[in-house]
């Protein structure tokens, strides 16, 4: 654990830079918190105007104080900060947190660089600018301007909104969401969700990290971070529209929106994506308290056949769908229930059932190996105790003899219910007031237990790669001063990092292309070779199926005269002759480097799916061959390449090393290729391969 980190957020003294004596001022809140909630290391307020505030003693300057200060908090106005930081460096504080406003966020990027310039000069970190402070549960320490500390709990939550970090702090109170922690990061000038992700995941009092996000600094240490994590992480990306989406000169770059980019960087990296606040919470209830679902058996328990109905449908829908339970286990739960009960899945122990039945049931059932994890449903009646079966159920649980699979718990009713639920969820067992809330965290479990079998996969690197070839290429086209490549020299490229490219050459005249079409072999596509004419079919630039030299005569003659009528100064470099390729499903491959996590892999399939339904999906680079076949059944239209109405299933392994291939190519070399699409890539059927058939590249702006 890095100690500078740790001397910020568990401070063993504070001083607060900025203290006042009026009530109303953000610097006299802070000396308050830290007063109320019972912080037991020196309090230093710094006012060169006060003798004491509330009690504690006042200094005029930090490096008038005479004892180790390990964090201070800023609250002075901005245009000061470079003055104060220069002088806690001077004092030796550790760290800032800088809750002071009026930097980046309003456009003040030097002011922010200037702070941050001075911490370093002093080996401090820096939590903010922008912030509300830090809370921690465990330390008694509320060193922010919020009210009071959250709920305890065993979470840690990270938010760059101020703002809603309050109210957040409030609703663990209704929601009955404990964390030991709540850091505000505002504007990450210095210490950013990485760090944080990296301190939390060494810190003893933290089992689950909770995000509140707005946008990332540096999205590949993001990840890189995520995926050491061992504890579960959950996020909440706001701002997930693909809004203001720059135009691009790619297929790939123009479907790329931050929301799917986000979505997947979160899924490689194996964190949770919270949909919205509630989400966020319900999420952080399960993970903080629940080990992971490591099968796919969810066996349900309930008193009534209607919340059984409802979690039946919810555990389709969130992909965790019931299977009916083995005969022994049916065997065993129907001696706990009326004849006219069941025993398959759910397990419906009927109205009539009270301690006896809540209480076996899920002894029998916890304990059972065929079982990975169970829900247990109650609905409130007239001749039961929601607090006894409450108690039934932990009891249960304890004296199962079992461990290490995880419950989650619904009781539907009225306030009786609401006091049962509370109990459960201080003994640390997730507990909602829906069934489908339930439900879903338990899939949220089982997701999380799937995405860290990947998440901690190392750098994929295929072996058949030549990227000096690919790099001479490339420099060659800068040389001329061009910021795309040809198609040939894109297919090149392809060529140089394994990719099943279509034989495909460069013809200077008719003759010459009569020639490379003979030793191809017809039937051969022909197509206008110019950095001035990206999109060839556009242009009437693009023959297909030419079959004898006199096609091939014909159509160089059309293919130039459609060219210059399209652009009349275009520069031509040429016509490429290439393989005819049988022709079978089509898909398309292409990449963009994305503003925060870089280089981002695209897949789905051609026409009218990328055209019109946007039928795609994406993956920050590199990927393996394992989550490229992944990545295909992703996409609505998956069921194509698994072969439908008739048709045999793609090859989808093919396609698979080809993806990972791709993915490799654009993180090589996302220096040098800013987009581009391998458009369309024909796929075979099993065993026969794949086939890329044409190719674009734009380079990076240098």
């Amino acid at each position: 654990m890095d100690p500078i980190i740790n001397a910020v957020l568990k401070p063993k003294s504070i001083a607060i830079i900025g203290a006042s004596t009026k009530p109303n001022k953000i610097g006299f809140k802070v000396v308050e918190n830290l007063k109320n909630c019972g912080y037991t290391g020196p309090v230093y307020p710094i006012n060169p105007d006060a003798e004491e505030i509330l009690g504690y003693k006042c200094y005029p300057n930090i490096k008038d104080v005479p004892y180790v200060v390990d964090m201070a908090v800023v609250t002075v106005p901005a245009q000061v900060v470079p003055t104060i930081t220069r002088e806690a460096g001077e004092k030796g504080v550790k760290g800032l947190s800088i809750i002071t406003s009026g930097f980046s966020e309003v456009g003040d990027h030097a002011l922010e660089e200037e702070v941050v310039k001075i911490a370093r000069e002093y080996g401090m970190r820096i939590i903010g600018p922008n912030i509300i402070g830090v809370l921690s549960n465990s330390d008694k320490m509320n060193a922010s301007f919020t009210n009071f500390l959250p709920l305890e709990g065993k979470a840690a939550l990270v938010s760059q909104s101020g703002a809603l970090l309050i109210a957040m702090d409030a609703a663990t109170y209704t929601r009955r969401v404990g964390f030991d922690k709540m850091i505000s990061i505002g504007n990450q000038a210095d210490l950013d969700f990485a760090d944080l992700i990296a301190y939390l995941n060494e810190d003893e009092n933290t089992t689950c990290i909770t995000l509140y996000i707005e946008g990332i600094k540096d999205g590949p240490r993001f990840m890189q971070e995520a995926r050491k994590c061992t504890k579960p992480i959950i996020a909440l990306k706001a701002g997930s529209s693909a809004h203001g989406a720059a135009a691009a000169a790619s297929h790939t770059g123009s479907l790329a929106g931050s929301a799917k980019v986000y979505e997947a960087a979160f899924e490689q990296a194996g964190v949770a994506q919270a949909l919205d606040l509630n989400d966020m919470f319900d999420t952080t209830l399960a993970l903080s308290l629940q080990p992971t679902m490591k099968g796919d058996n969810l066996l349900i328990v309930t008193n009534g056949g209607g919340v059984g109905v409802l979690a039946t449908d919810a555990a389709e829908k969130y992909g965790l769908p019931l299977k009916f339970a083995p005969e022994d286990v049916q065997a065993e739960l129907r001696k706990h229930m009326p004849s006219f009960g069941s025993a398959k899945n759910p397990v419906d122990i009927t109205g009539q059932a009270g301690l006896e039945g809540y209480y076996e049931g899920v002894k029998y059932a916890y304990a059972h190996p065929w079982v990975d994890g169970v829900v247990v449903l109650y609905c409130e009646t007239s001749v039961t105790n929601p607090q006894e079966i409450a108690e039934a159920i932990y009891n249960a649980l304890q004296e199962s003899g079992a461990s290490g699979k995880p419950v989650a718990v619904s009781l539907i009713g009225g306030d009786r219910c609401e006091t049962a639920m509370k109990w459960l969820i201080e003994r640390d067992i997730p507990t909602y007031n829906a069934p489908d809330l339930a439900v879903k965290a338990m899939a949220s479990l089982r997701k999380q237990n799937e995405m860290l079998k990947t998440a901690h996969n190392g750098l994929y690197k295929p072996d058949d790669v030549d990227s000096e070839k690919a790099r001479q290429i490339i420099a060659g086209a800068r040389a001329k001063g061009r910021n795309a490549l040809t198609e040939v020299e894109a297919k090149h490229v392809f060529k140089a990092y394994g990719l099943p490219v279509a034989p495909t050459d460069l013809a200077h005249n008719e003759d010459e292309a009569v020639k490379l079409a003979e030793q191809i072999g017809y039937p051969v596509v022909m197509k206008i070779v110019s950095p001035d004419i990206l999109h060839k079919s556009d242009a009437g630039a693009v023959k297909v199926n030419i079959k004898n030299e006199q096609g091939v005569r014909d159509a160089w003659k059309l293919i130039l005269e459609n060219s210059l009528a399209y652009k009349a100064d275009a520069e031509i470099d040429g016509v490429a002759i290439q393989e005819m390729a049988p022709w079978a499903t089509e898909v398309i491959v292409g990449s963009v480097n994305d503003a925060t996590f870089g280089p981002t892999l695209m897949f789905g399939l051609g026409g009218i799916f990328v055209e019109v339904m946007k039928d795609v999906t994406f993956k920050v680079a590199p990927i393996d061959e394992a989550t490229a076949l992944d990545m295909q059944s992703e996409i609505k239209s998956s069921k194509i390449l698994q072969g439908v109405r008739g048709e045999l299933p793609r090859d989808q392994k093919a396609l698979a090393k080809v993806l990972a291939h791709y993915s490799y190519m654009i993180y090589d070399l996302q220096d040098e290729i800013a987009e581009s699409d391998a458009n369309p890539v024909i796929v075979y059927e099993d065993g026969q391969g794949v086939s890329v058939v044409d190719a674009r590249i734009i380079l990076t702006k240098k």
